[in-house]
């Protein structure tokens, strides 16, 4: 009789996502915006200021500089993202905790799983993106910023010519002061010491334009005096011209590309030191993510009476001492101290046994220990 009754069917289990895991995933990708944007200003706004400083110099041009704004906050923010995501996420749960939500939350029946699939719903997307970014876009980046830096040291000569400055060219050679410049850049009431052949010059003219001729760069000097000979000395040599051709020497450099800005396929089949431990600093940002996160849910527990940023000051200790232990290893990796793998294992199993103390710490051992063994059992 048993035998001829149909069987139930089985019940397929389907991810679904609830209000508490769109409502945590919202308030964290709107945390982690606001935190990000903050130090990645902050942090590139220091950087920019060494490149319009080039700029002013004249080793920059104008025309680039929003190009290398672009690409520095590309690159500053890529190596930010694991501070930013760790703050943003013990921000929120923090929150949390102290408009007593997470007591609705136990008593509905969520536990610790419940927090880590909400925060993971945005986390691994995230660190995927992140990967991505650190291993390929962050390395263009760097080669163009190279690139551009490089072009506009060639180029470099005369382009810092401003009126009422005295501005230094060719290493020395060349120093320029002019009184105005016109609308069609023709420089006027122009004063020039030239250093060439180990005499130098001093050259006065009633004005002055930069000109590409086929033979190279030169500054064509109007109707002036030149003034030639070593001080000290009687044999000075003085002449009126109607124009006379000063050439530019146009600095003869070659690009050079640090370590960041090696392509990742490079690095993959290189297999020096140095080389590991870049793909190691590459790789630290999306497990960085991933272990902070993974840390932050239970270290962002305070009491309902505490402030919300309650444990933000230990976040700050525990990525700052992570971060070192980072530097550090990579340090010991490029100088052949450790293995490679322990360089890029070590620090994070360190975060991630860390994670599992604050974890027992919150639920306590026995529960840690039962719920392992039933999931063991399973």
């Amino acid at each position: 009789m048993l035998a001829d009754c149909p069987k139930a069917p089985k019940i397929r289990r389907t991810f679904t996502l609830t209000v508490l895991d769109k409502l945590i995933a919202q308030d964290l990708l709107k945390t982690l915006v606001s935190v990000w944007s903050v130090i990645v200003v902050i942090i590139v706004s220091r950087e920019f200021i060494r490149v319009l400083d080039k700029a002013i110099q004249g080793r920059v041009s104008s025309e680039t500089l929003a190009t290398l704004l672009a690409l520095k906050t590309l690159i500053i923010g890529v190596s930010l993202l694991p501070p930013a995501l760790f703050m943003a996420v013990l921000m929120v749960l923090g929150k949390m905790y102290r408009d007593q939500e997470m007591s609705a939350v136990a008593s509905a029946g969520g536990g610790v799983l419940t927090l880590y699939r909400a925060v993971f719903l945005l986390v691994l997307p995230l660190s995927v993106a992140a990967a991505g970014l650190s291993l390929y876009a962050t390395p263009w980046a760097e080669a163009t910023t190279a690139n551009i830096m490089h072009a506009g040291d060639e180029s470099a000569d005369l382009r810092g010519i401003a009126a009422g400055k005295f501005s230094e060219y060719s290493q020395g050679d060349l120093v320029f002061y002019v009184e105005s410049i016109s609308d069609d850049n023709v420089m006027h009431d122009v004063f020039v010491q030239h250093r060439q052949g180990g005499t130098p010059s001093i050259i006065t003219a009633e004005s002055a334009r930069l000109r590409e001729l086929p033979e190279g760069r030169y500054v064509v000097f109007y109707h002036g005096e030149r003034v030639q000979g070593v001080p000290g000395q009687l044999d000075f040599v003085i002449e009126k011209f109607q124009d006379y051709a000063v050439r530019v020497e146009e600095p003869d450099t070659a690009v050079f590309y640090t370590r960041t800005a090696v392509a990742a396929e490079t690095l993959w089949v290189s297999g020096a030191a140095v080389d590991r431990a870049e793909l190691q600093r590459r790789w630290s940002v999306p497990l960085g993510m991933l272990l902070l996160s993974l840390l932050a849910v239970p270290l962002a527990q305070v009491s309902p009476r505490g402030g919300v940023f309650g444990n933000i000051l230990i976040g700050f200790v525990i990525y700052f001492c992570y971060g070192n232990l980072l530097r550090i290893s990579q340090l010991w990796v490029t100088k052949e101290v450790i293995p490679v793998w322990l360089g890029g294992a070590g620090v994070n199993l360190l975060l991630l046994a860390v994670g599992g103390v604050l974890l027992a710490r919150l639920y306590g051992w026995r529960w840690l220990y039962s719920h392992l063994a039933q999931r063991g059992a399973a």
